[in-house]
């Protein structure tokens, strides 16, 4: 049976109608903007102000925002470690963040203390050092150690450490082996991030004993005096 010229036109100005209709719908009808804008995961950082960082005005088409965009704006502020945004059909924009925390302490040369998390990121300043976070021994000022490879391993090291021994550090050095100095005068010698479950249990036996350095670096071999 041949077709109709008249019946192939109807079908496909339909077509271009629906595809128009959509279009519309998505990109020009104000019932598919944006309305809202929900922030999660902020506590050091204002909503207000990654709603900002984030700079999608209420009324933009939905369709028109580019999530991956928008998270790399948020991610420009200085506390903010990553963020994660996603479309809530049909008016509204979330926007996840995950801040910065502080694994060491550095002490500034005007007094105060800079909280420094793993990446060397100063996440804010402090008058006084946070009890239990241990003060990275270091020469170099918090406003240079982005990217440093001693606050990445000094990090790494506390990390893996037990709630026991973590507690009892109050400072860590990392420009040779990780060097800890706990609370009460003893130097721990830990060295990197191999064989921690192995270095605790042999450092949790040699606690009991009166010595004030102990070398754990090298499971199996340790050293104290």
């Amino acid at each position: 049976m041949k077709k109709s010229p008249w019946r192939t036109a109807f079908f496909a100005l339909a077509g271009v109608g629906i595809i128009a209709g959509v279009a519309w719908g998505l990109l020009g009808s104000r019932l598919l903007v944006v309305r809202s804008v929900a922030v999660t995961g902020t506590n050091l950082v204002p909503k207000a102000e990654v709603a900002g960082a984030a700079d999608v005005p209420l009324g933009t088409p939905l369709a028109q925002v580019d999530p991956a965009a928008v998270a790399r704006r948020v991610e420009s502020i200085r506390q903010v470690a990553s963020a994660t945004v996603s479309k809530s059909w049909p008016d509204g924009l979330t926007i996840t963040v995950r801040e910065r925390v502080p694994a060491v302490a550095v002490r500034m040369a005007g007094g105060g203390y800079d909280l420094v998390d793993a990446d060397g990121v100063i996440v804010r300043w402090a008058e006084a050092r946070p009890a239990g976070l241990p003060l990275l021994a270091t020469s170099v000022p918090g406003g240079e150690l982005r990217g440093d490879p001693e606050v990445t391993a000094a990090a790494a090291v506390l990390g893996e450490l037990p709630g026991w021994l973590s507690e009892s550090v109050a400072s860590v050095t990392a420009s040779g082996p990780v060097t800890l100095r706990l609370r009460d005068g003893k130097t721990v010698v830990w060295g990197g991030t191999d064989s921690a479950a192995v270095k605790a249990r042999e450092l949790a036996i040699l606690m009991r004993d009166r010595a004030r350095y102990l070398d754990v670096s090298a499971p199996g071999t340790v050293v104290t005096r």
